[in-house]
C-alpha cells in the first residue's frame, strides 16, 4: 500500500462526508501505524501508546502486518458505508444510532493496525451527521409512501377502466368478439395488483354483474337466433329477387349504384343460416357478375373512344406549349383562345390521363394570366400618376434643401448648410430610383 501518513488524519475525516471515496485511504503506511516484533506479535500504534494487536502465525511478518491491516480497513469501509447510507436517507436514524453504537465498541476493541485515533473521532462525527440528513431520511420516506399511493392509484385506475370497458360491453351484439375480450378483460382483472377489501369488492361487483349481463343476453340471444335465421332468409330472398331483375339492365350509373345499395342491405340484414346464407349469396353475386361484366364490356368500347381522343388532346398540348416562352403577348392570347376552342370539342378522355394534361395546360394559362397582369400594371394610369407625383416631390424637395444650403453659407451658417447639402443629396438617390420606377411604366 503506497498512501502518505500526512494524509491518513484528512482521509478519516472526510470519509463520512465523501460516502466511500476515503474508505480505501485510511490505512496509511502500517509502518506508521503498526510492526511485527522479533517474536512475531504484531503492536498498533495509537496516541495513548502502543498495544499488542495479535499474531498470524506461520506467516512472514509483512504478511501478518498485511492481515491486520486489512482488519482494520474492514471497519473503516463499514464506518464510510454508514455514513453514506445516512446520508442518501435510506437509513431509519434509530437504526442508524445503533449501528454507531455498536461501531463504537467494535473500533474501540478492535485488533487492527491503522490510524485508531482518527477512526474513532470519525465515528464520533457520525452523530451530528443523523442529525444533518434526518430530514432526507424523511424526504426518503415521503417519496416511498407517495409511490406506494401513486401505484395504488395506478392499479385503481387499471380495474375502474377494466370496469368501465366491461360495462360499455354488456350491450353488445357482437357476441363472439365481446365474448373474447370479456376473457381478455377477466385475465387483466386476475393480473391486476389488489386493492383494499372494500373498493376491490365494490369493483368487481361491477364487473362481474356486466359480465353475466353480457352472457345472459346472449344465450337469450342463441335460443331464439332460428327466428332470427327466419326473418334474415326472408330479407335477402327479396335482395336477390330484384338482384336479378337488375342483371340485365344497361343503366350503368344508376343500376351499379343501386347494386351498391343491395350490397348494404345485405350486410344490414345480418347473418342467417350458413347454408341458406351461402345459396342466396351464390345468386346475388350470379346477377352482380353479369351485370358488371356487361358494364364492363360497354365501358372497353368506349376506351377506344377516349383512347382516340387522348392521342387528339395529346397532340394538341403540344400547340399550347408552344406558345411559350411568350414574346407577344396579344398574338399569344388569340393563338390560345383558338387551341382552347379545339380542345373543349374534343370529348371524352380517361380522368386519369387527362389530369395530367391538365396540368401543362395550367402551367401555358397561368403564363398567359401573369403577364396580362403584369401589362395591366404598367399601363394603369393612377398608378404612372402616383410615381409622377414622387418624382416631382423629390425635385423639389432637392432644389428647397439647395436653396436652404445656399441661404446658410449667405449667413456664414456652414454647418447648417452641410446638413442641407447632405439632404438634398440623400434625395438625388432616391429620385433616381423614382425615377427609374417610372421609366418602367413609360417603357410598356
Amino acid at each position: 500500500m503506497d498512501i502518505k501518513p500526512n494524509e491518513v488524519a484528512g482521509n478519516i475525516g472526510q470519509a463520512t462526508e465523501k460516502n466511500l471515496s476515503a474508505a480505501s485511504a485510511l490505512i496509511g503506511d502500517p509502518a506508521t501505524f503498526g510492526y511485527v516484533a522479533p517474536d512475531g506479535t504484531v503492536y498498533v500504534r495509537t496516541s495513548t501508546g502502543e498495544r499488542a494487536v495479535g499474531s498470524y502465525p506461520g506467516k512472514s511478518a509483512e504478511e501478518a502486518l498485511a492481515y491486520f491491516v486489512r482488519k482494520f480497513e474492514a471497519v473503516a469501509s463499514e464506518v464510510a458505508l454508514l455514513a453514506a447510507r445516512i446520508k442518501s436517507g435510506a437509513m431509519v436514524p434509530s437504526d442508524a444510532q445503533e449501528a454507531v453504537s455498536k461501531l463504537k465498541q467494535q473500533v474501540a476493541n478492535l485488533n487492527g493496525v491503522g490510524d485508531l485515533d482518527t477512526l474513532a473521532k470519525s465515528v464520533e462525527q457520525i452523530p451530528a451527521l443523523i442529525e444533518d440528513h434526518r430530514a432526507a431520511y424523511q424526504e426518503r420516506k415521503e417519496i416511498e409512501s407517495a409511490v406506494r399511493e401513486a401505484k395504488k392509484a395506478a392499479a385503481l385506475v387499471a380495474k375502474e377502466k377494466l370496469v368501465a370497458e366491461a360495462e360499455n360491453l354488456a350491450l353488445s351484439e357482437s357476441w363472439k368478439v365481446t365474448s373474447e375480450r370479456l376473457k381478455v378483460l377477466m385475465d387483466e382483472w386476475k393480473a391486476a395488483p389488489r386493492l383494499d377489501k372494500a373498493t376491490d369488492g365494490e369493483l368487481w361487483k361491477r364487473f362481474s354483474s356486466s359480465r353475466n349481463k353480457f352472457d345472459k343476453r346472449r344465450r337469450t340471444h342463441f335460443a331464439s337466433l332460428e327466428s332470427v335465421n327466419s326473418e334474415v332468409a326472408i330479407k335477402k330472398e327479396a335482395i336477390v329477387k330484384e338482384a336479378e331483375a337488375l342483371a340485365n339492365s344497361k343503366e350503368w350509373l344508376p343500376t351499379a349504384q343501386r347494386f351498391k345499395a343491395l350490397m348494404d342491405s345485405w350486410k344490414a340484414a345480418g347473418r342467417g343460416k350458413q347454408a341458406s346464407d351461402a345459396k342466396l349469396w351464390a345468386r346475388f353475386k350470379a346477377a352482380q357478375d353479369q351485370f358488371f361484366a356487361a358494364k364492363s364490356a360497354d365501358l372497353e368500347k368506349r376506351g377506344v373512344t377516349m383512347a382516340a381522343n387522348l392521342i387528339k388532346r395529346e397532340e394538341l398540348i403540344v400547340k399550347f406549349e408552344a406558345l411559350l416562352p411568350i414574346s407577344d403577348l396579344q398574338s399569344a392570347k388569340k393563338e390560345f383562345r383558338a387551341l382552347m376552342e379545339q380542345w373543349s370539342k374534343i370529348g371524352m378522355t380517361e380522368r386519369s390521363k387527362r389530369a395530367a394534361l391538365d396540368e401543362r395546360l395550367a402551367k401555358v394559362e397561368d403564363q398567359i394570366r401573369e403577364l396580362t397582369d403584369e401589362q395591366n400594371r404598367r399601363t394603369d394610369p393612377t398608378a404612372i400618376a402616383r410615381a409622377n407625383d414622387v418624382v416631382r416631390g423629390l425635385e423639389e424637395a432637392i432644389a428647397n434643401y439647395e436653396a436652404q444650403a445656399v441661404k446658410a453659407e449667405a449667413a456664414g451658417n456652414s454647418a447648417k448648410a452641410m446638413v442641407a447639402r447632405e439632404a438634398a443629396e440623400a434625395r438625388r438617390g432616391w429620385l433616381a430610383e423614382a425615377k427609374k420606377g417610372l421609366s418602367d411604366f413609360k417603357t410598356n
